[in-house]
């Protein structure tokens, strides 16, 4: 696919002008009516929980937990689960902000074939979307890793604080998959256990260096071949679980837009590049949208 990009890359000026942010998106979506939708941390920084990378792709914090670090050792899960004590709560309580809104709103006029986010923080679906997939899972249940046993992440989090007592009166940064940039002693953390056979508890997310189900990704590609077009939302698609899905809508020849603020990993094979404020431009897209009904 030849890559047509039209690059918004005053972000300043597009903040404060919401018809022009939105117009070439508007268009986008009058030719492509039906879209695949992927949305990123970018979206949900507006609701207070913040993203994993800067404007440029870089990581803002330390990489969040790997997969085979958290399997593998006592002490990463003592400090995985101690900081969640402190960053679980900002997650759980957050609210969706207008972005999620409009995607909501996009739906019912007809426009999503499908929104996949790689968000765990269940957003999408508080505001009202109906056709999502999690690609990384769902951050508000945990599973055993021995039986499948699953919880409510408030109930490990209630248990958690009843065996850390100590560990309650701490403050810090969230992360955006409920961990938190807290930096004290763990080993003394009492962690969690399954109830039915004493296995590892973990949230029901797919850490860093685990690999997304299968089924979702052939569902996602599955629906990518019937849609019109892919629109990315806040997202840099610097991990490859979300890249790979504009790698196969290039090989098919299907239209690509993203509405994001700085660089992402398919800048060179996107055909419109947006570059402003998420919310502000998703309600002006979709009311323009509205009045063109």
């Amino acid at each position: 696919m030849t890559a047509l990009l039209h690059l918004w890359t005053n972000s300043n000026q597009a903040k404060t002008d919401n018809t022009m942010s939105y117009e070439p998106l508007f268009e986008f979506i009058q030719k492509h009516p039906r879209l695949l939708i992927l949305t990123g941390a970018g979206i949900s920084t507006d609701s207070g929980i913040p993203d994993y990378r800067d404007q440029k792709g870089q990581w803002k914090r330390k990489q969040p937990v790997q997969h085979g670090d958290f399997m593998k050792s006592e002490s990463v899960r003592q400090r995985y689960w101690g900081r969640s004590l402190i960053g679980w709560p900002v997650i759980r309580d957050a609210q969706p902000n207008a972005a999620h809104n409009a995607l909501a709103m996009l739906e019912t006029m007809g426009h999503v074939e499908l929104l996949v986010t790689q968000n765990v923080d269940r957003l999408h679906q508080q505001a009202g979307s109906q056709n999502v997939i999690d690609l990384h899972g769902r951050s508000d249940e945990v599973i055993c890793m021995d039986c499948n046993y699953r919880a409510k992440r408030d109930q490990i989090h209630s248990q958690s604080a009843q065996l850390n007592p100590e560990f309650t009166g701490y403050s810090a940064d969230t992360a955006p998959d409920g961990d938190a940039d807290l930096e004290v002693d763990f080993s003394g953390f009492k962690v969690p256990a399954c109830p039915q056979c004493s296995g590892i508890l973990k949230p029901d997310v797919v850490f860093f260096g685990d690999n997304v189900p299968r089924e979702r990704v052939n569902q996602v590609s599955e629906t990518l071949n019937r849609a019109d077009g892919l629109l990315i939302i806040g997202s840099s698609l610097m991990v490859f679980s979300g890249f790979r899905f504009c790698r196969y809508a290039e090989e098919r020849n299907k239209p690509m837009a993203a509405l994001t603020l700085g660089k992402t990993r398919a800048d060179d094979i996107l055909q419109l590049k947006v570059d402003a404020a998420i919310g502000p431009t998703l309600k002006g897209l979709t009311r323009q949208l509205s009045l063109s009904l």
